[in-house]
């Protein structure tokens, strides 16, 4: 592709997702599918978000965490179709919420229809490998362990079973969320958005994408995703606000390989919890956040403009494999904020390709 073109397109992700003000049919990023889809949905709702609770400490409390390893097919792409492998048939797994002090029973069963063998390491968890040690699971069994929740901050789970980058990308990491001793303040939305890439040939609009185990080595990926599958944040579950509201965005990447600069394109981060750390006074007015693979953050911001926002990877050339969500904000547009003063906005740009 000449370089002018292959701009174009990758500047076209971040315009199409602002785009479709006041227009007469949505804005879709990608062709309808070809085929008929999967009955499994992996795609994470990026609102799936355990309520938090009241600011304020509190005596410490365990909390059972029940995970079921599966691999099943699922859509990828439009009109394309993978064999994923997960925690409770999504991709991330659910997300986990607890305070420092707290206990956290995990009981782990891998699927009796599985092939492989499964397994699950915590970030927050110190000792035998963060449970990895303690939980490989061949299929139809249950492994289970405790631990206790020591140190604030964001971290990812994954699957530690060989090779473990497979698993990973294939769909096996999540986040749990420690907070600490006082909680957090109260904000109006929470999301929860993860990146991965998933090493598979390029088959869009093909009954299904194989594994490229040459691509896994040497960390050349056919996709990258939020929350699993192309698409899955931009026309299936969007993230919604409100002018007004403050969102908050737990962000991590699984990886398992690239780190991502995670951007909202027309939004600035009021704070920013670099690294995933909660007892850390926060960054202030960042546009941009590099999290690495097996690393997390979490970002807020007050939404002041109604529109569309893209959620990327300031690494544009990842959009061309799928790697862009959506932010759809409603409410009464300020023009003291932001002026068009040509009318572009209220153009339709087209459908990007990727």
């Amino acid at each position: 592709m000449k370089t002018k073109t292959f701009l174009a397109t990758v500047s076209a992700a971040a315009l199409i997702a602002l785009s479709g003000i006041g227009a007469a049919s949505a804005t879709t990023l990608y062709a309808e599918p070809k085929v008929k889809e999967p009955a499994v949905d992996i795609v994470q709702d990026p609102a799936a978000v355990s309520a938090p609770e009241a600011a304020g400490k509190r005596a410490p409390k365990t909390h059972n965490v029940v995970l079921t390893t599966t691999e099943v097919e699922a859509r990828l792409d439009d009109g394309t179709t993978y064999t994923y492998w997960t925690f409770n048939n999504k991709v991330p797994g659910p997300m986990v919420r607890v305070r420092v002090g707290d206990t956290v029973n995990v009981s782990m069963t891998n699927a009796p229809g599985s092939v492989m063998n499964h397994s699950i390491d915590f970030h927050a968890a110190t000792g035998f490998l963060g449970g990895g040690q303690i939980t490989q699971a061949e299929p139809g069994q249950t492994k289970e362990f405790s631990f206790k929740a020591m140190a604030p901050g964001v971290y990812v789970y994954h699957c530690a079973t060989p090779m473990v980058a497979q698993h990973i990308a294939k769909g096996m990491f999540g986040l749990i969320v420690v907070e600490p001793e006082d909680g957090l303040p109260k904000v109006d939305k929470e999301f929860y958005v993860m990146q991965q890439e998933i090493y598979a040939t390029k088959a869009k609009n093909l009954p299904a994408a194989e594994d490229d185990y040459d691509g896994l080595v040497n960390e050349k990926p056919g996709y990258l995703v939020f929350n699993g599958a192309v698409g899955g944040l931009v026309k299936d579950k969007p993230l919604k606000a409100s002018v007004g509201e403050t969102v908050r965005i737990w962000f991590g990447v699984g990886g398992p390989n690239f780190t991502s600069s995670f951007h909202v394109i027309g939004e600035i981060f009021d704070r920013v919890h670099n690294l995933g750390a909660l007892d850390t006074p926060p960054l202030k007015n960042v546009q941009t956040v590099s999290v690495a693979p097996g690393g997390a953050t979490m970002v807020e911001f007050k939404v002041d403009y109604p529109g569309k926002y893209a959620l990327v990877d300031h690494a544009l050339s990842r959009a061309t494999k799928g790697l862009i969500g959506i932010l759809e904000v409603d409410g009464k547009a300020d023009d003291s904020i932001i002026l068009d003063k040509s009318g572009d906005s209220r153009k339709q740009l087209g459908e990007m390709k990727h």
